[in-house]
């Protein structure tokens, strides 16, 4: 048993655990390696005011117009004006950001990425994400209170039965499967977080990492939290086209600093789309992207920054060159070969402005949650920002519960193994697992329709009754909890499309290609077992 059980491990699961007073003790659950997850591999930095010229309500006003009218503006105000204190943290946990005075007033060099007029984004080069995950992994390590409990996946949670008087759930834990041991651990909590990350591996081409399998939504869905917005999925532009660079990113801030979109011929097209040309918002780009791609038959486009100067290119994108080097392209005197990939889930479990869900004692943070911010498009680099002032705004909240907790835990149902086998099959979990991501992307991508959309809610609804009957009688493995939280996932994406009848933000219907103010409002899915809690809603 601990005080705080926090499922995943990146920005925003290590710096909760970091925020929370000493004395707590705390579990931290990884699937892989502490570090494993998508904040190891973001590029691009924090979006923060940290400069003289800039201003909050120029943030505030940039994070709204990104998000095509569909951002909690009052979420939005929360998020931009903490923004600042969050780096001051970050940098007294050890993060080094990049340095370059005569930039601005902040003393670091920001850079300017997509939707944003000014320069804001904070980076350590281009590998902000790494040097924030090593820097708070090394801190977390350090702590006594904190147990890091690598190499275990969470099956589901542990709450209350629905009450027939309609009382809320209560979560006191969650069921961990140790890979290592391969055996089933109940452990309980007084708070259970979520920060599981986001869920693109559902798509057959993606930027983010394996372990990126929406576990955390998919729990929270199966346990009766609401999800909100999951049609809106990000597909980042520039992802490396090579048959070895699985899943590496193009950071948005080589457009930013000057990089351009061309044809194989060398010609731009950006300008045809947008007047803000390479700094239009990612949903733009990556449609322009994809249309120019489908116009003439080609299997990428290609981002050219080789007309900057080459020691600035080294200096300021040293991991992209050397990754590209390794493959026999050199950015500083040819164009990047690139394609749109599946990024970031701009939907998730529905909290409230403490990070609170539906489930007594359960919070969501990070790529999990859906708090407003991102409305129906996530501007660049606002993504850790909202890892880290959800994080404290969910460590204060639980910290002052745990001041107020007098009850023990109640006993924890043990994982009950009696009326299953191991499995003889393992090549249907490979195969289904195969075809959800391929059905994903050809009917649930960039562009859909209702048609596609439609075939894909048939094809979903098969696989999740085979992966039910599968999982009723096999023995859980790492592979099918994953493949049992993306078919969840996939499901949850689908619904949302079909009930979104216009195209807004990310979400890009061509039987419906018009924005409606009539569905200005987020899409809202209520599990059967919802029952509405007393938190005091937004």
């Amino acid at each position: 048993d601990y005080d705080v059980l926090i499922i995943g491990s990146g920005a925003a699961g290590l710096s909760l655990a970091l925020r929370l007073p000493p004395e707590t003790r705390i579990a931290v659950v990884s699937k892989r390696e502490l570090a494993e997850g998508n904040t190891l591999y973001a590029q691009g930095g924090i979006s923060a005011v940290l400069d003289e010229a800039d201003s909050t309500e120029s943030h505030i006003q940039d994070t709204l117009r990104a998000g095509a009218d569909l951002c909690d503006e009052e979420v939005v105000k929360l998020v931009v004006e903490n923004g600042p204190q969050n780096i001051r943290w970050l940098l007294n946990q050890g993060v080094e950001f990049t340095q370059q005075p005569q930039t601005g007033s902040s003393g670091y060099h920001l850079t300017r990425e997509g939707g944003h007029s000014h320069r804001r984004v904070i980076h350590a080069a281009d590998a902000t994400g790494r040097v924030v995950e090593l820097s708070l992994e090394d801190r977390a390590r350090q702590q006594s209170n904190i147990t890091l409990l690598e190499h275990h996946i969470a099956i589901d949670l542990i709450c209350t039965p629905r009450d027939k008087g309609k009382q809320a759930r209560r979560c006191y834990g969650a069921y961990l499967l140790d890979l290592k041991k391969d055996r089933v651990k109940s452990i309980g909590a007084h708070s259970v977080v979520l920060a599981t990350g986001g869920s693109n591996k559902v798509y057959l081409y993606t930027s983010n990492p394996d372990v990126a399998t929406g576990d955390g939504i998919a729990m929270g869905w199966r346990a009766g939290c609401r999800i909100a917005n999951m049609e809106f999925i990000q597909f980042h532009p520039t992802c490396l086209y090579h048959p070895n660079a699985k899943s590496f990113l193009v950071t948005e801030a080589v457009r930013g600093e000057g990089g351009i979109l061309v044809l194989p011929d060398g010609k731009r097209f950006m300008d045809a789309y947008d007047e803000r040309g390479e700094l239009a918002p990612r949903d733009i780009v990556a449609r322009a992207i994809d249309n120019e791609m489908k116009l003439h038959g080609l299997d990428c486009v290609y981002l050219d920054i080789s007309h900057r100067d080459a020691d600035f290119i080294r200096a300021h994108f040293p991991t992209i060159y050397a990754k590209c080097m390794e493959l026999g392209i050199d950015i500083t005197r040819e164009p990047i070969p690139v394609v749109p990939a599946a990024h970031y889930t701009c939907g998730g479990i529905w909290t409230d402005r403490k990070a609170r869900t539906d489930i007594e004692g359960l919070y969501a943070v990070g790529e999990t949650a859906y708090t407003g911010l991102h409305g129906a498009n996530r501007m660049a680099s606002n993504s850790l920002l909202e890892c880290l002032v959800f994080s404290e705004l969910a460590a204060e909240d639980i910290a002052g519960k745990l001041q107020q907790a007098e009850n023990a835990l109640p006993p924890l149902p043990h994982w009950d193994e009696s009326r299953v086998t191991d499995s003889d099959e393992a090549v249907v979990v490979a195969h289904n697992w195969d075809e959800l991501r391929r059905f994903m992307w050809d009917y649930v991508g960039i562009v859909r329709r209702n048609k596609r959309l439609a075939r894909a809610r048939r094809r979903i609804n098969l696989l999740q009754h085979e992966i039910r009957e599968y999982y009723s009688n096999f023995r859980v493995t790492n592979d099918l909890l994953e493949l049992r939280n993306l078919a969840d996932v996939a499901e949850l994406i689908i619904l949302s499309a079909m009930r979104r009848r216009e195209s807004r933000g990310l979400h890009f219907n061509r039987d419906y290609p018009w924005q409606d103010e009539n569905q200005r409002q987020p899409t809202i899915l209520i599990p059967d077992n919802y029952v509405a809690s007393d938190i005091n809603r937004k």
